[in-house]
């Protein structure tokens, strides 16, 4: 498959969600949307075919085998409103515009991310919808750009954006390719990084090690904008500022055992591929999440499932 190359990738990702208790959270509703799935890269019909590979895992009438995203998001669904009602089981896929000419340049800030936000929903042609209550903002960057913080600090983030800069208060995640950058940094296992001598990397599940890194820092984002939107529902520790959210606190384990360098017992194909769940046709590997209800990370890969 070519590697994916020159494109910004913006994409709105809609849940239908209610999110965690928080002091200072106010409620969204739930409301009703149309189904699909993350999509990245420079390709859309390969961008199509992984995403609905994934995004059918969410709803019916496709059912992937066990272990399934649909199952990984299942904890995810654990964390609950002020009144009580938990996270929607529904992941859907709004719009999404393409930047192939990097209006913004290759290098971005944090604020300049919203920056490119605004222009596409205040886009004279086919904006983008601007959903404030229940929709989520996905900024995908191909592997020639560099955003502040990436690879030393940061593989992706997650915030909302200021109605100084665009208009609304929009819960948005940012998630780079890093396959030509830092691929041993945020496309662990499928590289290893040079501090590590003598670790081989295990082969990515989809055949391209930039894009199966991107799709666990996606899971990463999305499951910690589902229960900590606007940074004021859902986190552990003290600060607010620098909250540490349900993924956070599973970072690097994807199986039984994982911590530290280890990712945990995973699967592995008949293609020699490694991977931990399954979506429609394909199959990912996704880092566990936090779940409150019993205080450990989970997975539906995990072996007293």
């Amino acid at each position: 498959m070519p590697p994916l190359t020159g494109v910004l990738t913006l994409t709105v990702v809609t849940l239908l969600l209610t999110i965690a208790p928080s002091t200072a959270w106010r409620p969204w509703r739930n409301t009703t949307y149309n189904t699909s799935d993350f999509i990245y890269g420079n390709s859309k019909k390969r961008v199509r075919r992984r995403s609905s590979a994934s995004s059918s895992t969410q709803s019916p009438p496709l059912t992937p085998s066990s272990p399934s995203i649909a199952g990984w998001w299942k904890t995810v669904q654990l964390y609950t409103d002020q009144t009580g009602n938990n996270i929607s089981s529904t992941v859907r896929l709004g719009q999404e515009k393409n930047d192939r000419f990097y209006s913004h340049g290759k290098r971005l800030t944090r604020l300049s991310v919203q920056s490119v936000i605004k222009s596409h929903v205040t886009a004279k042609s086919k904006p983008l919808p601007i959903n404030p209550k229940s929709g989520l903002y996905l900024l995908l960057t191909s592997d020639d750009v560099y955003v502040q913080d990436f690879c030393g600090q940061v593989c992706g983030f997650h915030y909302f954006t200021f109605p100084s800069i665009v208009g609304y208060t929009l819960p948005y995640a940012w998630v780079g390719n890093s396959g030509k950058l830092c691929p041993g940094v945020c496309a662990y296992p499928f590289a290893v990084p040079n501090y590590i001598p003598g670790l081989k990397p295990v082969k990515s599940p989809n055949g391209d090690v930039g894009v199966d890194g991107m799709i666990s820092v996606i899971g990463h984002e999305i499951a910690e904008l589902a229960t900590n939107p606007l940074v004021n529902a859902w986190y552990a520790g003290p600060d607010p500022i620098a909250p540490v959210e349900i993924a956070d606190l599973c970072e690097g384990i994807y199986g039984t055992g994982g911590g530290g360098s280890y990712t945990g017992q995973l699967l592995d194909g008949e293609d020699g591929a490694t991977y931990n769940m399954n979506g429609i046709r394909r199959r990912y590997l996704l880092q566990w999440v936090w779940n409150h209800v019993v205080n450990y990370c989970t997975g539906p890969n995990a072996l007293d499932q």
